[in-house]
């Protein structure tokens, strides 16, 4: 017997950022299958785990930094796979870099990472991920120690290894994200990738050479001290996962600790900074 699904559709603004931090408190709430549209996410959840008030301590859907409508409607099961294939396109950065899934052909540039697209969320379709790519594109990680923190996918992660990174760790609090990170470090044949599920207090004596957060404006914010203290003197600190409006905020908490800009990338009004300590 099939079983019956809730398919709530979410209408997200702004889309990107709104769609990974509704992404991840749904997943908490027991959805468990996503597909991002053009307009924010599709979501998915049995029947069985539904009830009337599963959206009541969504806190997204009450912030007001973002404009959140939905409706919902019962459907038969979906097959994921599908849904996947239709909503997930490989994508080129610098004509280097290939983010794409395993039923997409190779398009054989330098570096090719291939990942399960369960969901959308960090497979570089963002503008804030292609950016960051962008950077390490531009940085010699030879040898160094890198922290990605909010992984997502474990792209980043993965790239910095391919470009030579030993050891990094990689964190994200989302258990989704943290268990297909580890499914695409295998996939990717990782060696020196450590997946953790967790937050900024796992970095306590920890110390980088590199520091990747691509993540939203106030989880920066909030964990910024936590991040510049665990950066080495000379250090990288690469931040994203916020728009041009948002410099000053940033710029302002990351100089407090000593750090200076030194590249900005700007994509659509997404913006992605590197910072030297």
């Amino acid at each position: 017997m099939d079983k019956i699904y809730i398919e709530y559709n979410f209408t997200v603004q702004p889309n990107t950022t709104g769609t990974e931090i509704l992404i991840a408190e749904l997943g908490n709430a027991g959805f468990e299958s996503f597909v991002e549209t053009n307009e924010g996410v599709t979501a998915y959840i049995q029947e069985d785990e539904w009830n009337e008030n599963i959206l009541e301590d969504i806190f997204i859907l009450n912030s007001s930094e973002f404009n959140i409508s939905y409706d919902f409607k019962k459907v038969a099961q979906t097959n994921w796979n599908a849904e996947w294939e239709k909503n997930f396109n490989p994508i080129e950065v610098n004509n280097l870099v290939s983010v794409r899934a395993p039923f997409h052909e190779n398009p054989n540039l330098q570096y090719d990472i291939v990942i399960e697209p369960k969901m959308s969320f960090g497979t570089g379709h963002h503008e804030t991920t292609h950016m960051m790519i962008q950077h390490l594109i531009a940085i010699d990680v030879k040898g160094k120690k890198v922290l990605d923190m909010g992984c997502g996918t474990g792209i980043l992660a993965i790239f910095a290894e391919m470009k030579g990174a030993a050891p990094i760790d990689a964190i994200d609090i989302d258990n989704w994200c943290y268990l297909n990170s580890l499914e695409n470090v295998e996939r990717n044949n990782c060696k020196h990738i450590a997946v953790y599920e967790g937050d900024a207090a796992l970095l306590s004596n920890k110390q980088y050479d590199i520091i990747i957060a691509n993540i939203n404006r106030n989880i920066l914010l909030t964990d910024m001290e936590v991040y510049t203290n665990c950066l080495s003197a000379g250090g990288i600190l690469l931040l994203s996962g916020f728009y041009e409006e948002d410099i000053p905020i940033i710029d302002a908490e990351v100089t407090k600790y000593g750090l200076q800009m030194n590249k900005k990338i700007e994509r659509n009004n997404w913006v992605a900074i590197k910072y030297l300590k």
